[in-house]
């Protein structure tokens, strides 16, 4: 035999000598069939340190209807809306922020309003719709959720931040083909920024 195969030999019995089970390390059989019983069953998962077995948990059944798939909470906004079979094609829209500012806030910087949206108050959505009246425009308006709907358009919005839906403005401007959709944000620290 030739040096290289002898030092194959020999480093493919140390490595059988690795896999083995911790229990067959006693026995040196230079035989690699006593070793193709634990080399087959070694994973990745055995390389390192033995591992502790997890318990099992059980996840927590809420009471309530035992035919229901799902919980409400489990459902996010807005889904009820999603319509992937719907052929309307979304309309061209953008998203601006207004502030009421004043000569103080400008000239005077008495209060602490800065340019950033965190300082804003209203929320203005603009929508190209051409072709279209305004007697055909449906509009539903939810805390984080804007749906539109036209006879060629359709327009599910998920707002950035949560409105108040009771009090908006929608104006459609007839000679732009745009509809103007005014919301007041309420955000959970705006009496900090507009104190």
């Amino acid at each position: 035999m030739d040096q290289d195969s002898v030092s194959s030999v020999s480093s493919l019995q140390a490595l059988a000598k690795l896999l083995a089970d911790p229990e067959e390390e006693d026995s040196d059989d230079n035989d690699f069939g006593s070793h193709s019983s634990s080399v087959s069953t070694v994973g990745p998962g055995n390389i390192g340190p033995a591992k502790k077995a997890e318990p099992t948990v059980t996840p927590d059944v809420k009471s309530g209807n035992s035919k229901d798939i799902w919980n409400t909470e489990e459902v996010p906004e807005g889904s009820e809306f999603d319509d992937i079979w719907d052929p309307r094609e979304q309309p061209e829209y953008e998203i601006l922020f207004k502030q009421q500012v004043g000569a103080e806030d400008i000239f005077l910087g008495m209060s602490r309003k800065n340019p950033s949206t965190a300082c804003c108050e209203d929320m203005l959505i603009k929508i190209k719709l051409p072709d279209t009246k305004s007697s055909d425009i449906t509009l539903d308006i939810q805390d984080k959720i804007l749906d539109l709907r036209t006879p060629k358009k359709k327009l599910l919005l998920h707002l950035p931040h949560p409105v108040d839906s009771k009090n908006g403005k929608a104006c459609f401007i007839s000679e732009k083909e745009t509809l103007e959709v005014t919301l007041r944000m309420k955000r959970e620290f705006d009496f900090i920024n507009f104190a």
